[in-house]
């Protein structure tokens, strides 16, 4: 009976060994994939590809979102002045937010949604949605750079899409380094540390 327990106790333990390594094994793999191009919030073209900037915070939204997608952007906000009193601001990280709703948010919409917040229109923060004379195909593009990073969404038909919140950070070759909670749980001084720790 004894043997029993230790073999069940060790498959168990295996068991979860194993969950753990592959999701360590699959988030250390996760790119975004540098052929999307997608326009900001000034119409202008942006490829993932030619962004060579050491580090870059990536949060998803919509502007319709009541919650968590606002509560972030306000601490990334703060998060921005702290790494502008710092010097790294723009040069050695930037920040990217990404619309799930390219067809709602426009670059006008993402303009009044940045000036909300406080976010001066600059290359340093960017807001990337989709061209509206190819709008299907650019929602499809949207919708690989977020699978790239195993965020998930959906619009259940009422505007009030449903989503996974986390932020991410990516290195000059859009790796993938880590991730973190969105909304409330969003931890400005953590991220801060990470950033300056990725930047040595």
């Amino acid at each position: 009976m004894k043997k029993i327990y230790i073999i069940c106790s060790l498959i168990v333990v295996l068991g979860i060994a194993a969950g753990i390594t592959f999701f360590l094994i699959r988030d250390a793999n996760m790119a975004i994939p540098e052929d999307v191009t997608l326009i900001n919030q000034n119409g202008e073209s942006y490829t993932f590809g030619n962004d060579r900037t050491k580090l870059k915070l990536i949060e998803f939204i919509y502007t319709n979102c009541p919650d968590v997608c606002p509560t972030t952007t306000v601490k990334m906000a703060e998060l921005k002045n702290e790494l502008i009193k710092s010097g790294d601001f723009g040069n050695k990280i930037k920040f990217i937010t990404i619309t799930i709703d390219p067809y709602n948010d426009t670059p006008d919409k993402l303009l009044n949604y940045m000036k909300a917040f406080g976010v001066e229109n600059s290359d340093s923060w960017i807001f990337l949605t989709g061209e509206k004379e190819n709008i299907k195909k650019d929602h499809e593009k949207i919708r690989r750079v977020a699978e790239s990073l195993q965020f998930q969404y959906k619009d259940p038909g009422n505007g009030q899409f449903i989503h996974t919140t986390f932020t991410y950070l990516v290195d000059e070759n859009n790796n993938f380094i880590t991730k973190f909670p969105m909304g409330k749980d969003f931890n400005k001084t953590e991220v801060y540390n990470k950033i300056k720790d990725k930047m040595n």
